[in-house]
């Protein structure tokens, strides 16, 4: 994770609105200097907008957009210290890849061997060592990546925008190119701000994220804090899978909460476990990967509950339940790695359930 650095980009209060439409609704955060940082939302949310309010390709109604210390009003697009690669590459089909990564270098002064060096030095950072001279119409989707990535880092700019820049890649390439930009961004040390749907991509990438829903951030943390303690039902709900189970509080004292979770029974939970406000009513949330079935000989470490097995869907490497809780109307879902010996459940089954009041999240 990024230790505590400058701030490279800071929104103070950033308002958009395309006529009567509220697309960015007072918008305050800050992204580090050499964060790999990632905005993360549904289609509509404002990421993009966002985004391209960094880049300058859109005005913003109200507020101020910081870069590097520098108010950004009314500075266009061609001299902020930022570039970008759009999801579709935008790649020139009839020039070569040299042709094509050094297309930003046309009016530096640098002499035509120096350029030159310049692109052979951003195709090896790329992975693309010896494709200067092949015709860029000839590439895969994920070479293509790689030129437009190649094309943008070779100005060197302060900061790099990608817009979903992975989407169109298959699951295999999309996987291999998310460490391929993990390693890249370390490697040049700059900023790298993702706009993303996909909540694992953004977990695997980032140092934060921002989770935003109609137009507004609803949480910036690190992977792990949005994982596991999501301030929201609506967060939660929407990173990753997240079980949730009805609950009544009890009481409130000392720094903890007294609650009775349908298929849980009474819990004591500590403050850090309890969530914002949920409009649903009380629940507590948990991660399908904090419950265990227990199998012959084995006890639980902490709390054991019955339950029904409804569900079966095998994967492989692992095996995802639907499962009933004995006292609980609603199934929840619970995963388990498939290792040597361990046998798969059939529908129907009796379980015994292993859990802990420490994985779980109450939402009020």
């Amino acid at each position: 994770m990024t230790s505590e650095k400058s701030t490279m980009i800071e929104f103070k209060d950033v308002h958009k609105y395309y006529g009567d439409y509220h697309a960015l609704r007072g918008i305050t955060a800050t992204i580090r200097a050499g964060e790999f940082f990632s905005l993360l939302g549904p289609s509509g949310c404002g990421k993009t907008t966002l985004l391209r309010t960094i880049a300058g390709f859109e005005g913003i109604s109200s507020g101020v957009v910081m870069i590097d210390g520098k108010d950004m009003e009314g500075v266009p697009a061609n001299v902020r210290p930022t570039n970008m690669v759009f999801q579709s590459y935008a790649i020139f089909p009839h020039l070569t890849v040299a042709q094509n990564v050094g297309f930003g270098l046309r009016k530096d002064p640098r002499s035509k061997a120096e350029k030159a060096q310049a692109v052979t030095e951003a195709l090896e950072m790329v992975g693309l060592k010896g494709y200067g001279d092949r015709a860029a119409h000839a590439l895969s989707g994920g070479q293509r990546q790689r030129v437009a990535l190649a094309r943008a880092l070779i100005l060197k700019p302060k900061v790099l925008l990608l817009d979903e820049p992975l989407s169109a890649l298959d699951k295999k390439m999309r996987e291999q190119m998310q460490m391929e930009l993990i390693k890249l961004q370390r490697q040049v040390g700059i900023t790298f701000i993702l706009v993303t749907h996909d909540q694992e991509e953004a977990l695997v990438m980032s140092d934060r994220i921002a989770v935003m829903f109609d137009g507004e951030v609803a949480q910036l943390a690190d992977p792990e804090t949005l994982y596991r303690r999501p301030n929201s039902r609506k967060v939660a709900d929407f990173i990753g899978t997240m079980n949730f189970l009805p609950a009544k509080i009890l009481s409130e004292s000392g720094g903890m909460v007294e609650v009775e979770a349908e298929g849980f029974g009474k819990l004591s939970l500590s403050a850090e476990q309890v969530s914002g406000a949920n409009s649903g009513g009380a629940s507590v949330g948990f991660r399908p990967e904090t419950l265990t079935i227990l199998f012959d000989g084995q006890t639980a470490t902490d709390r054991e509950s019955m339950a029904v097995v409804e569900e079966v869907v095998y994967y492989g490497d692992m095996t995802y339940y639907d499962i009933k809780l004995d006292g609980s109307a609603a199934a929840i879902r619970l995963s388990m790695r498939n290792v040597f010996g361990r046998p798969v459940l059939d529908i129907g089954a009796r379980a015994r359930v292993a859990w802990s009041a420490g994985a779980l999240v109450l939402f009020r």
